[in-house]
């Protein structure tokens, strides 16, 4: 009885560090054609363009991540096109959706 007890123990133990270990780690988000991805990313490209005067159009989401923290991170690579060209970004963006807030905290070119 005891044994068992100590394995239950264990196996709880065990439990918990996973979870905490995956707490705050960035996990791939599953369907990039989300409606509420998509929101992101647009929201990306208008808040970079706000800011630095460009004029980029999203034309769609390679690949991103989430990050669960005081709301959610979003990294999203991204095909956006100045009007002459087609280039990859990546983004993150901070969200509250309980506050509707959003925050574009990097934009950056890729270079391939």
């Amino acid at each position: 009885m005891k044994s068992n007890c100590s394995l239950i123990v264990l196996s709880l133990l065990l439990l918990s560090i996973s979870a905490a270990a995956r707490l705050g780690g960035w996990t791939p988000i599953k369907n990039i054609n989300d409606a509420h991805v998509k929101e992101i990313a647009d929201f990306a490209v208008a808040e970079h363009n706000k800011q630095s005067g460009e004029k980029l159009k999203l034309e769609r989401v390679i690949k991103g991540e989430s990050q669960v923290v005081s709301g959610k991170n979003y990294r999203l690579v991204l095909e956006a096109n100045d009007g002459s060209a087609s280039k990859k970004y990546a983004a993150v963006v901070y969200e509250k959706p309980w506050q509707h807030y959003k925050n574009l905290t990097s934009f950056e070119p890729l270079l391939l």
